[in-house]
Protein backbone atom coordinates (compact mmCIF):
# COMPACT_ATOMS: atom_id res chain seq x y z
CA UNK A 1 0.00 0.00 0.00
CA UNK A 2 1.43 3.38 -0.94
CA UNK A 3 1.15 6.67 0.91
CA UNK A 4 -1.54 8.38 -1.14
CA UNK A 5 -4.35 9.95 0.84
CA UNK A 6 -7.70 8.26 1.32
CA UNK A 7 -10.43 10.89 1.16
CA UNK A 8 -13.92 10.14 2.44
CA UNK A 9 -16.68 12.53 1.47
CA UNK A 10 -20.45 12.69 1.04
CA UNK A 11 -23.54 14.43 2.31
CA UNK A 12 -24.16 14.98 6.02
CA UNK A 13 -25.48 11.89 7.72
CA UNK A 14 -23.76 9.39 5.41
CA UNK A 15 -21.26 8.36 8.10
CA UNK A 16 -18.09 10.15 7.00
CA UNK A 17 -16.70 10.87 10.47
CA UNK A 18 -17.33 7.44 11.94
CA UNK A 19 -16.18 5.51 8.88
CA UNK A 20 -13.07 7.67 8.42
CA UNK A 21 -12.04 7.05 12.02
CA UNK A 22 -12.42 3.30 11.54
CA UNK A 23 -10.48 3.30 8.25
CA UNK A 24 -7.64 5.29 9.85
CA UNK A 25 -7.51 2.85 12.80
CA UNK A 26 -7.50 -0.21 10.52
CA UNK A 27 -4.72 1.19 8.33
CA UNK A 28 -2.68 2.82 11.09
CA UNK A 29 -2.98 6.21 9.42
CA UNK A 30 -3.53 9.69 10.78
CA UNK A 31 -7.12 10.91 10.50
CA UNK A 32 -7.78 14.51 9.54
CA UNK A 33 -11.37 15.76 9.80
CA UNK A 34 -11.44 18.95 7.73
CA UNK A 35 -14.20 20.64 9.74
CA UNK A 36 -12.42 19.87 13.03
CA UNK A 37 -9.14 21.13 11.59
CA UNK A 38 -10.79 24.36 10.41
CA UNK A 39 -12.38 24.83 13.84
CA UNK A 40 -8.97 24.39 15.47
CA UNK A 41 -7.26 26.85 13.14
CA UNK A 42 -9.99 29.52 13.26
CA UNK A 43 -10.69 29.02 16.96
CA UNK A 44 -14.44 28.57 16.79
CA UNK A 45 -17.01 25.94 15.77
CA UNK A 46 -18.17 25.71 12.16
CA UNK A 47 -21.64 26.89 13.19
CA UNK A 48 -20.14 30.09 14.64
CA UNK A 49 -17.93 30.60 11.58
CA UNK A 50 -21.07 30.41 9.41
CA UNK A 51 -23.00 32.72 11.74
CA UNK A 52 -20.27 35.32 12.27
CA UNK A 53 -18.21 35.20 9.08
CA UNK A 54 -20.63 33.67 6.57
CA UNK A 55 -20.52 30.67 4.28
CA UNK A 56 -18.36 32.44 1.69
CA UNK A 57 -15.58 32.94 4.24
CA UNK A 58 -15.91 29.34 5.43
CA UNK A 59 -15.61 28.04 1.84
CA UNK A 60 -12.45 30.12 1.32
CA UNK A 61 -10.86 28.63 4.45
CA UNK A 62 -12.06 25.20 3.34
CA UNK A 63 -10.45 25.66 -0.10
CA UNK A 64 -7.11 26.52 1.52
CA UNK A 65 -7.42 23.49 3.82
CA UNK A 66 -8.18 21.27 0.84
CA UNK A 67 -5.04 22.34 -1.01
CA UNK A 68 -2.88 22.01 2.09
CA UNK A 69 -4.11 18.49 2.83
CA UNK A 70 -3.88 17.36 -0.79
CA UNK A 71 -0.17 18.21 -0.72
CA UNK A 72 0.33 15.87 2.27
CA UNK A 73 0.68 12.09 2.15
CA UNK A 74 -0.63 9.12 4.07
CA UNK A 75 -3.73 10.64 5.66
CA UNK A 76 -7.29 9.47 5.89
CA UNK A 77 -9.20 12.70 5.27
CA UNK A 78 -12.85 13.13 6.25
CA UNK A 79 -14.19 16.14 4.39
CA UNK A 80 -17.04 18.41 5.26
CA UNK A 81 -20.10 17.62 3.15
CA UNK A 82 -19.66 20.63 0.89
CA UNK A 83 -15.89 20.59 0.40
CA UNK A 84 -15.81 18.48 -2.76
CA UNK A 85 -18.88 20.10 -4.28
CA UNK A 86 -16.40 22.72 -5.47
CA UNK A 87 -14.92 21.49 -8.79
CA UNK A 88 -11.42 22.73 -7.96
CA UNK A 89 -11.40 21.11 -4.53
CA UNK A 90 -12.69 17.85 -5.99
CA UNK A 91 -10.00 17.81 -8.68
CA UNK A 92 -7.25 18.52 -6.15
CA UNK A 93 -8.38 15.71 -3.84
CA UNK A 94 -8.91 13.24 -6.69
CA UNK A 95 -5.29 13.89 -7.71
CA UNK A 96 -4.05 13.32 -4.14
CA UNK A 97 -5.31 9.76 -3.70
CA UNK A 98 -8.42 7.64 -3.53
CA UNK A 99 -11.66 9.54 -3.00
CA UNK A 100 -14.70 7.63 -1.76
CA UNK A 101 -18.15 9.22 -1.72
CA UNK A 102 -20.55 7.84 0.88
CA UNK A 103 -24.22 7.97 -0.06
CA UNK A 104 -27.50 7.00 1.61
CA UNK A 105 -31.17 6.90 0.71
CA UNK A 106 -32.95 10.17 1.61
CA UNK A 107 -35.24 8.31 4.04
CA UNK A 108 -32.20 6.92 5.86
CA UNK A 109 -30.58 10.37 5.90
CA UNK A 110 -33.78 11.86 7.35
CA UNK A 111 -33.72 9.32 10.19
CA UNK A 112 -30.02 9.87 10.89
CA UNK A 113 -30.28 13.65 10.77
CA UNK A 114 -33.29 13.64 13.13
CA UNK A 115 -31.18 11.69 15.63
CA UNK A 116 -28.15 13.95 15.14
CA UNK A 117 -27.62 16.33 18.06
CA UNK A 118 -24.70 18.26 16.54
CA UNK A 119 -25.01 21.86 15.39
CA UNK A 120 -24.84 21.65 11.61
CA UNK A 121 -25.55 25.07 10.11
CA UNK A 122 -26.79 23.68 6.79
CA UNK A 123 -29.12 21.18 8.47
CA UNK A 124 -31.35 24.00 9.69
CA UNK A 125 -32.79 24.68 6.23
CA UNK A 126 -34.06 22.48 3.45
CA UNK A 127 -31.46 19.70 3.56
CA UNK A 128 -33.28 17.72 0.85
CA UNK A 129 -32.94 20.67 -1.53
CA UNK A 130 -29.26 20.96 -0.59
CA UNK A 131 -28.78 17.25 -1.27
CA UNK A 132 -30.37 17.68 -4.70
CA UNK A 133 -28.14 20.71 -5.47
CA UNK A 134 -25.05 18.67 -4.60
CA UNK A 135 -26.13 15.41 -6.26
CA UNK A 136 -24.22 15.86 -9.54
CA UNK A 137 -21.01 16.79 -7.72
CA UNK A 138 -21.25 13.72 -5.50
CA UNK A 139 -22.10 11.50 -8.46
CA UNK A 140 -19.01 12.72 -10.34
CA UNK A 141 -16.80 10.94 -7.80
CA UNK A 142 -16.01 7.52 -9.31
CA UNK A 143 -16.10 5.44 -6.11
CA UNK A 144 -19.51 5.40 -4.41
CA UNK A 145 -20.55 3.38 -1.37
CA UNK A 146 -24.18 3.32 -0.25
CA UNK A 147 -24.22 3.34 3.56
CA UNK A 148 -27.99 2.97 3.92
CA UNK A 149 -28.05 -0.60 5.21
CA UNK A 150 -24.46 -1.25 6.27
CA UNK A 151 -22.73 -0.81 9.59
CA UNK A 152 -19.82 1.63 9.85
CA UNK A 153 -17.53 -1.40 10.34
CA UNK A 154 -18.74 -3.00 7.07
CA UNK A 155 -18.21 0.25 5.18
CA UNK A 156 -14.73 0.73 6.64
CA UNK A 157 -13.81 -2.85 5.72
CA UNK A 158 -15.04 -2.21 2.17
CA UNK A 159 -12.88 0.91 1.88
CA UNK A 160 -9.81 -0.84 3.32
CA UNK A 161 -10.25 -3.75 0.88
CA UNK A 162 -10.69 -1.31 -2.00
CA UNK A 163 -7.53 0.57 -1.05
CA UNK A 164 -5.49 -2.60 -0.64
CA UNK A 165 -6.65 -3.84 -4.04
CA UNK A 166 -5.85 -0.46 -5.60
CA UNK A 167 -2.53 -0.27 -3.69
CA UNK A 168 -3.53 3.06 -2.18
Amino acid sequence: MNDHNIVITGFMGTGKSTVSRLVAEKLGRTLVDTDAEIEKRIGKPVARIFAEEGETYFRLVERRMCRFLAAQRGFVISTGGGMLVDDGNRDVMLASGTVVCLTADPEVLAERLRADQSDRPLMRGNWRGLLEQRRSAYESIPIQIDTSHKSPEQIADEIVALCQTASV
